[in-house]
């Protein structure tokens, strides 16, 4: 843990308040600080004590998180609230870039901005308006066409960077997106007048009801059939923010008229698999995500990729893998179990799909590496392999299923590994 500096108090803390406002602030940014939780913080600290800073940091976080994925949320929460004397500045200059320009704002860390507006909720933050000079002699005129609109920028923002407001909107641009695929040549005919088969049959029958005599050579042609969308998805902790915005846009996919699916299934699995496809036949987006939060018991938990794509291929595999499924699995290949059970479920499921694609949000970092024993287990076995951090890796997506030879950073990954 990073040294706390030392806590900058007034003479009257009203520590009571004070935990109170805090805890408030952790339930506006999603932790589940309630009432009681709250009782029992200023319970342990009575009992803990107050004079050392680090204790104080521990006592309110065994209150408070419950699971490590709230671990960094309360991180910043705590360092902006209580080791910061102007930490109301600091969280203004975080939630209004534009004072400082676009090209000057520093990278944040994970959660930090969500942070900064739980404990700015219900703050004025408008920014005061700057008086016009004097001189009005000269008239600047900026042609702002070229410019990023707010719209592009966030498609490139990193869904773990996004503030509340920003995530929401990413929700209603997510909901428009598509992800078209063309249809599958099957090996069934059909008769066709332009067809670039002949029909022999059709045609000897026409003739023998002519007494034998053939006229015209009858034609046929290949049926197309629409493949079905099987998409796993990690709800584990690593990548709980990652997955509500991926179900949304399955939520989308499944929704979508003519897009060229004859069916989308969707899984979930962390610690065991979970079938949510009905639930995403809801028209409305929140309650079908809420109703698969609720039947989905392992959401923000471990991570057992091995054991539930066995479950998979042994239950669900010859159920919703025929007629040329492809298959969309979107995890970061952390795994618990071991490597060789991860290996042989993989190599299962890419023998029973048409195509195996594979979304990591970890392929964002420049220096990714396929270090990671999960993950090089599973990399041999994808067809392609593609990012999804933020909204325009998951529009890549129409791109790599429109593409049948399309590798995304397969190829470069696979050279690391020999």
């Amino acid at each position: 843990m990073a040294e706390h500096a030392p806590l900058s108090l007034p003479d009257d803390p009203q520590l009571v308040t004070n935990i109170t406002h805090f805890a408030r602030a952790l339930r506006v940014a999603g932790l589940p600080a309630g009432p009681g939780r709250v009782a029992d913080a200023i319970r342990a600290v009575e009992a803990a004590g107050f004079t050392n800073r680090a204790d104080f940091y521990h006592t309110l976080m065994a209150c408070f998180v419950s699971r490590p994925e709230h671990r960094a949320l309360y991180d910043q929460l705590f360092r902006l609230y209580w080791r910061d004397p102007r930490y109301l500045e600091h969280m203004m200059s975080i939630l209004t870039p534009q004072v400082r320009g676009v090209a000057e704002e520093r990278q944040l860390r994970p959660a930090e901005k969500r942070a900064a507006e739980a404990l700015l909720h219900g703050v004025d933050r408008d920014v005061p308006d700057i008086p016009e000079p004097k001189d009005q002699g000269t008239e600047i005129e900026i042609d702002a066409s070229l410019t990023m609109s707010r719209e592009e920028r966030l498609k490139t923002l990193d869904f773990e960077q996004m503030s509340l407001a920003e995530m929401a909107e990413a929700k209603r641009i997510i909901a428009r997106l598509s992800l078209a695929v063309p249809p599958l040549k099957s090996r069934r005919t059909m008769a066709a007048p332009r067809g670039a088969l002949p029909d022999w049959r059709r045609t000897m029958r026409a003739g023998l009801s002519r007494g034998g005599e053939m006229t015209d050579f009858a034609r046929k042609a290949r049926r197309t059939r629409c493949p079905a969308l099987v998409a796993l998805c990690d709800i584990s902790g690593s990548m709980s923010s990652y997955s509500r915005a991926v179900l949304h846009f399955l939520h989308a996919v499944a929704n979508e008229k003519g897009a060229g699916w004859a069916r989308v299934h969707a899984f979930t699995f962390g610690t065991r698999l979970t079938n949510i496809t009905r639930h995403l036949s809801q028209r409305d987006v929140d309650a079908s995500l809420k109703a698969a939060g609720a039947e989905a018991q392992d959401w923000e938990g471990g991570t057992r990729i091995a054991s539930c794509l066995e479950t998979f291929n042994r239950d669900w595999s010859r159920r919703v893998l025929g007629q040329g499924a492809v298959v969309l699995i979107i995890t970061d290949g952390l795994d618990r179990d071991a490597p060789q059970r991860l290996e042989r479920a993989m190599e299962r499921l890419h023998l029973s799909a048409r195509r195996v694609i594979w979304v990591n949000p970890l392929l964002r970092w420049e220096g990714f590496a396929p270090k990671a024993a999960g993950i090089r287990a599973m990399l041999p076995h994808v067809d392609t392999f593609r990012a999804g951090h933020n909204i325009a890796a998951l529009e890549g997506l129409a791109e790599a299923l429109s593409r049948p030879g399309d590798v995304g950073e397969k190829a470069r990954l696979l050279a690391m590994l020999r």
